[in-house]
C-alpha cells in the first residue's frame, strides 16, 4: 500500500464497518521490498552479536531524540529474548561501506492479541546520517512488515500500526504523516522536585482493610492482574501477559524499595512502580526515578488511592537519596491523571505524540 491510499483513521474502540477479517482488510503488500539506500551498504536482520553496536547507536539516537533519558541496554536486548520476536523476520540493520551501524528497522508486534492487533515501528537512524532519506526506507519497510503481521490475523478485530515521536522531531513526524499515520495522542512528561514538600494523602478511613505495601514477589502476580483491569479503558492498552511482566518486574532497573501498591486483603486494588536508570543521571544533571506504572483497578477508583500511593513512592524516592521523580501520562486520561499528578507538584517538561494508522 502506497501513502495515497493509507486507510483513513478509525476510532481505537470501534468496530470496523468492513466485517470481514483483518487479514483481508489490511492490504499488506505480497513481499515486503528489503531496504535500499545508495549511502547505504548492507541491510540485513539483527543478531545478538549486533547487540553492541546496536546499544551504540541507540545511545547515539537518545542524546539528540530525547537527551533527558537513555535506553537501558535490557531493553535493546529483550529483541532477542521475547518470544514473540523474531528479529530475522522483525529487525533489519544498516550498514555502511565502513561497516559502520547507521540505521536500525524494527517492529513489535504486541503478544495479546484477543482485542486488538497493535504493532509497534522502532527504528532510527544515527543523528549524522539523517537527512538522506534514509528514514523514509526504514518506515516504508517498518510500515509495510507490520501490514503483513496483522494480515496474519483471521479474527474480525481492529488493527494498528502506531509510530511515536518528540513533539520537537519534526522529521520525524513528517514522515509518519507522509506514511498516512495521522497524530491521534499526545503524552506528558512531568518532574517532581522531591526537595519540595510531600504531601501526607491518607487511605480511605472507611476502608480499614486498605493498606500501603513495599512491591515484594508475593505481589508480582496479583499487581500484574491489577494492572490490565486498571489499564483496560485505558487509551492503546493491551494486557500484559506473564513474559513481559516478569521481564519488567525482575528487570536491572525496576526497584522494588520505591515501588508501591495498595492491598485490600491479597488484592492489589492500587500500585505506583518505580525504574531507576543511574545511566539517565549524567544527562539530566540530578539523581531520579521514573514511575513507570501508576494505576488503580477499576471498581476502586474515586477513593484517592492513587494520589496516596504516589505520595508513598515520592517519600521513598526521596528517603532513599534522590533529588528528583518523572513520569509519562496521556493528556486525555479517562482519569483525569494529567491533573492529578499538577496538584502533587509535577510539571510537565516535554511532549511525545502517537501516530497511529487504523485497520
Amino acid at each position: 500500500m502506497n501513502e495515497s491510499t493509507a486507510p483513513a483513521p478509525i476510532p481505537e474502540n470501534a468496530t470496523p464497518s468492513d466485517a470481514r477479517p483483518l487479514s483481508e482488510r489490511v492490504g499488506a503488500p505480497e513481499t515486503v521490498d528489503e531496504i535500499q539506500h545508495p549511502d547505504v551498504a548492507t541491510w540485513r536482520p539483527a543478531t545478538r552479536a549486533d547487540l553492541d553496536e546496536m546499544v551504540a547507536l541507540v545511545d547515539s539516537c537518545d542524546r539528540v531524540d530525547h537527551p533527558t533519558w537513555l535506553t537501558p541496554r535490557e531493553d535493546v536486548e529483550e529483541i532477542f529474548e521475547l518470544s514473540h520476536i523474531d528479529p530475522e523476520l522483525h529487525t533489519r540493520l544498516g550498514f555502511a561501506a565502513d561497516g559502520e551501524l547507521v540505521a536500525m528497522a524494527g517492529i513489535l508486534v504486541h503478544p495479546s492479541q484477543d482485542k486488538q492487533v497493535y504493532v509497534y515501528c522502532t527504528g532510527m537512524v544515527h543523528p549524522r546520517w539523517r537527512r538522506r532519506g534514509i528514514g523514509t526506507q526504514v518506515l516504508r519497510w517498518e510500515y509495510e512488515t507490520a501490514q503483513t503481521e496483522l494480515a496474519r490475523t483471521d479474527a474480525r478485530l481492529p488493527g494498528a500500526i502506531f509510530l511515536h515521536a518528540y513533539e520537537h522531531d519534526a522529521e520525524a513526524r513528517a514522515l509518519g504523516a507522509r506514511r498516512g499515520m495521522p497524530e491521534e495522542r499526545w503524552f506528558t512528561t512531568m518532574l517532581r522536585d522531591l526537595s519540595d514538600p510531600i504531601p501526607e494523602v491518607p487511605l480511605d478511613a472507611g476502608s480499614p482493610a486498605l493498606r500501603i505495601e513495599t512491591f515484594g514477589p508475593q505481589w508480582r502476580d496479583a499487581t500484574r492482574v491489577a494492572r490490565n483491569d486498571a489499564f483496560r479503558d485505558h487509551w492503546g492498552s493491551l494486557e500484559t501477559p506473564p513474559e513481559r511482566w516478569e521481564r519488567f518486574v525482575s528487570g536491572s532497573q525496576f526497584r522494588d524499595d520505591l515501588s508501591r501498591v495498595v492491598v485490600d486483603g491479597g488484592r492489589v486494588v492500587a500500585m505506583a512502580l518505580a525504574t531507576v536508570n543511574e545511566d539517565d543521571w549524567e544527562v539530566q544533571g540530578y539523581t531520579s526515578a521514573y514511575v513507570a506504572l501508576i494505576g488503580v483497578v477499576r471498581d476502586y477508583r474515586g477513593r484517592r488511592l492513587a494520589p496516596a500511593v504516589i505520595t508513598a513512592l515520592l517519600t521513598a524516592a526521596r528517603d532513599a537519596g534522590l533529588e528528583k521523580v518523572n513520569l509519562d501520562v496521556d493528556t486525555e486520561s479517562p482519569t483525569g491523571a494529567n491533573s492529578l499528578y499538577g496538584r502533587l507538584g509535577f510539571e510537565a517538561t516535554d511532549r511525545e505524540v502517537a501516530m497511529v494508522a487504523r485497520f
